[in-house]
């Protein structure tokens, strides 16, 4: 899928939730329950969820299990 609008400023910044599965290497699922879970800025338009690609570059996952106190 192609993330270049014509004409949109800054467009090459949003990519697709493949692409972000792609860059991260896991499960286009797993970009979605993150995406669920508002661990990402998304941009929606006729359908389609685009992520920003520096925060899918930068995202650091949460340590898993129980918080420490």
């Amino acid at each position: 899928m192609s993330t270049h609008f014509s004409g949109a400023v800054g467009s090459e910044d949003w990519i697709s939730q493949a692409e972000a599965a792609r860059i991260r290497g896991v499960s286009r699922q797993a970009i979605a329950r993150l995406i669920g879970k508002g661990r990402f800025r998304v941009l929606r338009i006729g359908g389609k969820t685009l992520l920003k690609r520096a925060d899918v570059k930068s995202y650091q996952p949460e340590e898993p299990g129980r918080p420490r106190k």
